[in-house]
């Protein structure tokens, strides 16, 4: 990721304000080593308008998550917060590594509630549920979306997600991402209101008098005929067609012989070739960064029930920023014809080892080039939340879209 200004400060806005004035966006950003001082003037460079409403922090892990929280409450007073630690936060200038990015919105057409569960490990349906109950704040609001943001170092992420769902059934989509360290799989942070949180859910509630829509997509293409998962528990496969999936998944590439012997190799292998899970919406794409050479299991982006269909998936640069493009487009057209005031826009940290540093710059020019003049924020995320059919919405290599009107 490229490098930053130690004194850079961005703020964008762009395009006309909304004819009404009810609702705006204003996305900040500041690389100041002072993590109070950089999370002060980020916010400050968000607000674009009477009556915030909400302020989301995406921060690098090397700063001091307790300042940069005490920063964002000089200026947000008494209005919600939320946030978490990134692998890398996407925004105004491209992506950048080291900043504070915050994403404000306001207006009298917004309404926000947030919610916090924690202890979320080995509890994951329960804390899912506790953090979505934050939309029972949003009153009447025709338009809804439920933020997630978990803590990405806790498995299962897709219970989290049922119990969400369990709260708020159908109607109301998903949207998030799981947060991050930088790679240093050691714990990553979330904030919520006056605290930070590790092992936790994070509930942001967003009611609109105008529509909220939300897309994902992803780049990645299916090869040969579907496995079936015939053994799985604990979020590995265990056995793929009743074989030792590690095999069966590498039997369908041309994979180099230290892949089935070396586990930094076959990691390395699979990076760019992830697992397609059948889901009701369509093929989802899992990470798969764990693996037992001995007992042969593979897994990593999260759990696959016994009986469901996968694939070996496949894809390039090109694929890929093809789907950053589908994503913004489809977002856009949920709107239903009304002018976007804004998007959040989650990508996945392992795109960015895949695309390289040349690569995720280009898949920023796409965002703002797509964001036509609107502000955008988003972060290098552990795992992508969208769900607007079904009720699986748990992604990986996906860039995960939220537009607001």
């Amino acid at each position: 990721m490229c490098d930053t200004d130690p004194e850079l400060r961005e703020v964008y806005m762009g395009g006309a304000e909304p004819g009404d004035g009810r609702r705006w966006m204003g996305v900040g950003r500041s690389a100041e080593s002072d993590s109070r001082a950089a999370a002060r003037a980020a916010a400050r460079a968000a607000v674009r308008g009477a009556e915030p409403k909400l302020f989301i922090a995406f921060t690098a892990i090397t700063h001091d998550q307790a300042e940069v929280l005490a920063g964002l409450r000089e200026v947000a007073g008494s209005v919600p917060v939320a946030g978490c630690t990134t692998n890398g936060e996407i925004g105004p200038g491209g992506p950048r590594d080291g900043t504070v990015t915050i994403a404000a919105i306001g207006g009298p057409g917004f309404t926000v509630s947030t919610a916090v569960a924690e202890r979320a490990a080995g509890r994951q349906r329960e804390a899912g549920a506790e953090a979505a109950r934050c939309v029972e704040g949003l009153g009447d609001r025709p338009h809804r979306v439920l933020m997630l943001l978990t803590d990405g170092i806790v498995r299962e992420q897709e219970a989290i997600l049922l119990g969400a769902y369990g709260v708020v059934g159908a109607a109301v989509p998903l949207f998030g991402g799981a947060a991050a360290d930088g790679w240093r799989m050691s714990g990553s942070y979330l904030y919520c209101d006056d605290r930070v949180h590790t092992d936790a859910v994070v509930g942001i509630a967003i009611g609109s008098e105008a529509p909220l829509s939300v897309a994902a997509r992803h780049g990645w293409r299916k090869v040969g005929e579907p496995m079936i998962v015939t053994s799985s528990g604990n979020g590995r496969i265990q056995t793929l067609d009743d074989r030792p999936a590690m095999d069966v998944y590498l039997s369908r590439f041309d994979a180099p012989p230290e892949a089935y012997t070396d586990a930094a190799a076959f990691q390395r292998f699979a990076l760019p070739r992830p697992l397609g899970v059948q889901r009701r919406s369509g093929v989802e794409a899992r990470n798969l960064n764990r693996v037992d050479i001995e007992g042969r299991s593979i897994g990593g982006g999260g759990a696959v029930a016994p009986g469901g269909l996968t694939w070996a998936m496949t894809g390039d640069e090109q694929s890929i920023l093809a789907a950053t493009d589908a994503a913004c487009h489809a977002a856009v057209e949920g709107l239903g014809g009304d002018a976007p005031i804004g998007m959040l826009t989650l990508s996945c940290a392992a795109l960015r080892t895949i695309l390289g540093a040349d690569g995720i710059e280009r898949e920023g020019e796409r965002i703002a080039k797509l964001a036509d003049g609107v502000p955008y924020a988003g972060f290098y995320t552990y795992g992508e939340i969208a769900r607007v059919r079904g009720i699986d919405g748990f992604h990986n290599q996906t860039l995960a879209v939220l537009a607001l009107a």
